[in-house]
């Protein structure tokens, strides 16, 4: 990724900080923007204990002075469509939502590409061989690197059946669960090994979904390595030379919570 694509997006987050405006194409040049993140409604995937994401209807209308107005209640669990896990969602005492550095939420983006293995096995654990493979291909992974895992299940959103495996809701349907996930002996050796700031997937959790222990998660967080999950479109990013924005809702001791996710492509010379 190019040091003037970083440059350029620090000015345009602190021209936004002073309220003045700002020409993106100028800014970024003619830089591609991908949307990572499924758009929140009643279809959105939540695990299956959750409700999901409900949107109450407000006012939508004129008001007695002539102008139109509009505005509406949601509510949701944290952990379901595009979201974040923050650390502590699986190690106690480490970052929850509004404590994870924004540093460790923007970054050059590491996209490996494992659909065709996910094609023939559900259940896939992406391993360390994995990413050994993208590595020969691509070099080390960047130091700070937003790493993310193209399963194809994007595709699948928001079919529960295809994209969970089960559309049953309730605690007896988390059996029931079949979704690639990150080979928990891949995710030791990447805290012990690379030095990334996040991963994220296109499945509904980062460890796959016949885990009963929830291993990857595990070790990222108590290493204070966050997660997105449910992600979309990571295809559409080339596997390397992109940059990643991933803000979050700034939730105070949150364990997550919804997640919007952007890709930037920056012109190829």
């Amino acid at each position: 990724p190019s040091r003037p694509l970083l440059i350029a997006a620090a000015a345009l987050i602190a021209a936004g900080c002073q309220r003045t405006e700002i020409d993106l194409d100028r800014t970024l040049g003619s830089a591609q923007f991908v949307d990572l993140t499924h758009t929140f409604d009643s279809t959105s995937v939540y695990w299956p204990t959750e409700e999901g994401f409900v949107l109450e209807p407000g006012f939508a209308g004129y008001t007695d002075k002539g102008f139109y107005y509009s505005a509406n209640t949601f509510r949701a669990a944290e952990h379901g469509g595009t979201h974040l896990d923050a650390p502590v969602h699986f190690a106690d005492g480490k970052q929850t939502a509004d404590e994870i550095p924004l540093a460790n939420l923007i970054g050059p983006a590491a996209v490996v590409d494992v659909a065709a293995q996910v094609a023939a096995n559900p259940d896939y654990q992406i391993s360390r061989d994995d990413m050994l493979r993208w590595e020969s291909d691509h070099g080390p992974l960047p130091d700070g690197a937003i790493l993310l895992f193209n399963t194809g299940y994007s595709e699948f959103w928001p079919d529960r059946s295809r994209y969970m495996g089960t559309a049953d809701r309730g605690a007896e349907a988390v059996a029931q669960l079949h979704f690639p996930g990150l080979d928990p002996s891949a995710a030791t050796w990447l805290v012990a090994n690379r030095h990334i700031h996040a991963v994220g997937i296109d499945t509904p959790s980062i460890d796959y979904g016949q885990s009963t222990h929830f291993e990857a998660h595990q070790t990222l967080f108590e290493a204070n390595i966050p997660a997105f999950e449910n992600i979309a479109n990571p295809g559409a990013l080339p596997p390397t030379g992109a940059w990643v924005f991933a803000l979050p809702m700034k939730i105070a001791g949150g364990s997550g919570g919804p997640l919007r996710i952007v890709g930037v492509v920056p012109k190829a010379d």
